[in-house]
């Protein structure tokens, strides 16, 4: 059965220090994060394979799966639980081919309903939109209106992701809209306690099932 997207998904930020990387998802793991995706552009094939499979195992722990970013063959070596695909990686087709039927797929939508309906179609399990915020990890990112993913949540029957400069503060605004996760890196990581940054980032979901347990 496919992992369920909602909640904290939380996206590792880029260091060769797996130490140091694992102890920092752990913390967020243990504040509450619900899914975890590992992002590292590097080169070192060695590094990569080796902190996806630590992570995996520390994710498995949490019972929280582990997504891994761009690259399919990574995921499929070190039997992750999906991977994210950008406009410029892997089709949505040849990751379906690689990793089976019941490994998570979600795609990077950027600003465009049009290609989300027309993945989603094509068998995506989630979607992404952003950046909602202006955002330190891509400072030139174009933004997208909260009014769209509100649009995307009417249209689509699968999970939407929000992602870019969401703290805290601002998260509120994008659950309202009807965001089913926010992807986090520098709000998460970058905070002085990461455990306690992860813990405010999920308590607003379960604020938003109380609100919607009562009015059923």
């Amino acid at each position: 059965m496919k992992a369920k997207v909602e909640g904290l998904y939380a996206l590792t930020p880029e260091m060769a220090d797996t130490e140091r990387l694992l102890f920092l998802v752990g913390e967020a793991l243990a504040g509450g994060a619900r899914l975890v995706q590992y992002r590292n552009k590097s080169g070192d094939v060695a590094l990569r394979h080796e902190q996806a499979t630590e992570l995996k195992l520390l994710c498995h722990r949490h019972g929280v799966p582990l997504i891994i970013n761009d690259d399919v063959r990574l995921a499929a070596l070190t039997e992750a639980d999906g991977v994210h695909l950008g406009a410029e990686d892997a089709s949505l087709l040849e990751a379906r081919v690689n990793l089976g039927p019941d490994k998570l797929i979600g795609v990077s939508c950027y600003q465009d309903l049009a290609r989300a309906e027309r993945l989603t179609a094509a068998g995506a399990d989630y979607v992404a939109f952003g950046s909602c915020f202006p955002s330190p990890t891509k400072p030139l990112a174009p933004l997208c209106p909260l009014t769209l993913i509100t649009e995307a949540r009417q249209k689509l029957a699968v999970p939407i992701v929000a992602i870019g400069g969401i703290t805290p503060e601002n998260a509120p605004a994008v659950i309202a809209a009807g965001a089913h996760a926010v992807a986090v890196i520098s709000a998460l990581f970058e905070a002085p306690d990461v455990r306690d940054a992860a813990a405010r980032f999920s308590r607003l979901f379960a604020t938003r099932s109380d609100e919607e347990k009562s009015t059923r």
